[in-house]
């Protein structure tokens, strides 16, 4: 049976014959729109992103972590050609409205524009963060890219350079879409709508968390828009500002990364699951089906009794049993006292030993970390939203309960990694900036907004106030407790996800998401050791105790051990 083994980051529809869906386990599947069954599937080397119909339905374009965007026949999924000339992660690629061209959004900060016969006709250089939407501008030869440097510009094909340049106050705009008219909607970490005309432009307050995906149906005057709020909400852009028409909550396995309209009044979402579900907005009604689960798993925690993993199905295994069941994808397993606490999407805090609701809060969480103080034991979770949850163990008589303290403003941005050293908390954002708390007075030492040179992923402790961080830009940095940073260079050769350190601080373990696993021995000054165990990424890294060894979490469902 053909189906997703990992979590559908992108998904894409025309008219009432076909639905694509590109996924975190590399697969592409073309489905039959009235069926739902999957006709064809392909592969890329490393995830899939995002995907895309050319307006006659003929063609599919990908755009992958591989460094590639892919043309595919449809509905065969035969291969075209490879746009291969990104040095690194494509997040978006867009067909030209009635030429046979296909534009580019890199995290290499780049847009380009090619051929369908996969020749590169034009590079634009110009943003200074990661580009993560393009659109053309209708019928013409103009493009519009938004980055994670908190502009939007518009280029032109035809002089092959900058045409507008958009400031959006510094704000990260993840998503646009674009108007016949030139109406140009942009979606921000705020959870604003900008709308931008040639009269100027109009803010509007739309979620209560960043938006990450806006689509548009201009034929219909039909926006949607996506938020990690955990909300889908449609507005009617018929006046040139959007009304809103419709709010829902999103059924916990859909992922608000992205959306597309379908045949009909029907929208389809990616999902964390194998296939995708689908929405009727005439009706205000989901799919009732259930989407199948996948195995992949996300945090893994030895524990006496078994290891623990949980995954995107936010199903709780030790070795392989059921624990317990969270109702959705969840990132990190983190133990204080008699819980084991880990959330994820629905930005819930969960005890993983039972699937008991702890804390809700407004954001999806990523990760967390446990210290004492004054006695009493507590937690940092880290949020999407830049906040550490702060949680306390309640005390006596009160087993199996946390109650939330506080929100620490770690960040503007997602919180990607926590940790704790000394008397230090440490935490890192997909911003690259990182931040020091004392564990003392819960204050702020400081904050390096630029202390990785791309987004950083993941952090340890490494004791007596040191910590380890790893970034995008393929270096491990061992802070000291002044906040300086020696910054050494990895085996890897992609994006670092996650990072742990034995007991003693002597070694540490990085995982990479094509599935390398590299030990660096801090006392010899050397990389000890760097396998491969699998072919998907890993997803963390843990050190075990009693093996003197790290776990590793992959996503392709399995727990692989390094050793030192």
């Amino acid at each position: 049976m053909i189906q997703h083994r990992g979590p559908i980051s992108g998904i894409a529809a025309w008219e009432n014959a076909y639905v694509a869906t590109a996924g975190y386990d590399n697969q592409v599947i073309c489905w039959d729109q009235r069926t739902g069954t999957a006709i064809s599937r392909s592969f890329h080397d490393h995830l899939a992103n995002q995907c895309a119909f050319s307006p006659d339905g003929r063609h599919l374009v990908t755009s992958s972590s591989d460094y590639t965007a892919r043309l595919w026949t449809v509905p065969e999924l035969r291969l075209v050609a490879v746009l291969a000339d990104q040095e690194d992660d494509v997040e978006m690629s867009v067909f030209h409205p009635s030429k046979e061209l296909i534009a580019t959004a890199s995290r290499d900060h780049r847009v380009r524009v090619y051929t369908f016969t996969g020749q590169l006709v034009a590079t634009f250089t110009g943003h200074t963060a990661d580009v993560i939407s393009v659109e053309w501008a209708h019928d013409s030869d103009e493009l519009i890219s938004s980055s994670d440097d908190g502009t939007i510009k518009r280029w032109s094909l035809e002089t092959g350079g900058l045409v507008a340049d958009l400031d959006m106050d510094g704000v990260e705009t993840d998503t646009i879409a674009l108007s016949a008219g030139g109406t140009i909607f942009a979606g921000n970490d705020e959870g604003q709508i900008i709308v931008v005309t040639d009269a100027g432009r109009t803010v509007l307050p739309a979620h209560e968390a960043g938006i990450k995906r806006l689509v548009l149906d201009d034929a219909r005057n039909l926006l949607v828009s996506l938020s990690y709020d955990r909300t889908m909400r449609l507005w009617d852009v018929a006046s040139g500002r959007p009304e809103l028409r419709d709010t829902t909550a999103l059924p916990d396995d859909v992922w608000p990364r992205s959306c597309a309209f379908a045949g009909g009044s029907r929208l389809v979402f990616a999902t964390f699951g194998a296939g995708y579900r689908g929405y009727d907005y005439e009706g205000c009604s989901w799919d009732s089906s259930e989407v199948p689960p996948t195995q992949g798993v996300n945090a893994v925690l030895p524990a006496a009794g078994g290891a623990l993993t949980v995954g995107d199905a936010g199903i709780v295994h030790r070795d392989g049993e059921v624990v317990a069941r969270t109702g959705s994808l969840c990132n990190f397993l983190t133990p204080l006292g008699d819980l084991v606490l880990s959330g994820g999407q629905l930005g819930k805090v969960f005890d993983a030993l039972t699937g008991r609701e702890l804390y809700q809060h407004r954001s999806p969480l990523n990760c967390g970390a446990t210290f004492e103080r004054d006695g009493a034991r507590y937690a940092v979770v880290g949020a999407y939203t830049g906040e550490g949850l702060l949680l306390r163990l309640t005390g006596p008589g009160e087993p199996g309960k946390a109650e939330h303290v506080a929100d620490l403003p770690l960040h503007t941005n997602a919180v990607k990694g926590v940790a704790v050293s000394g008397d230090l908390i440490f935490s890192v954002a997909a911003d690259a900036s990182a931040t020091w708390y004392r564990i003392g007075d819960l204050e702020k030492v400081t904050t390096i907004e630029d202390a990785h040179d791309r987004i950083a992923n993941g952090c340890a402790g490494l004791g007596d106030g040191y910590f380890a961080s790893v970034s995008r830009d393929l270096k491990l940095r061992i802070w000291d407790p002044e906040q300086r940073a020696e910054v050494l260079d990895t085996p890897h050769t992609h994006s670092i996800k996650c990072v742990a350190a034995s007991d003693d601080g002597r070694f540490v373990a990085s995982g990479s998401y094509n599935g390398r696993i590299a030990v660096y021995d801090r006392i010899a000054g050397e990389w000890a050791s760097v396998i491969r165990p699998t072919t998907a990424g890993i997803s963390s890294l843990t050190y075990d105790v009693e093996r003197k060894a790290f776990a590793a979490s992959s996503y392709d469902g399995q727990v692989y051990t390094a050793a030192v």
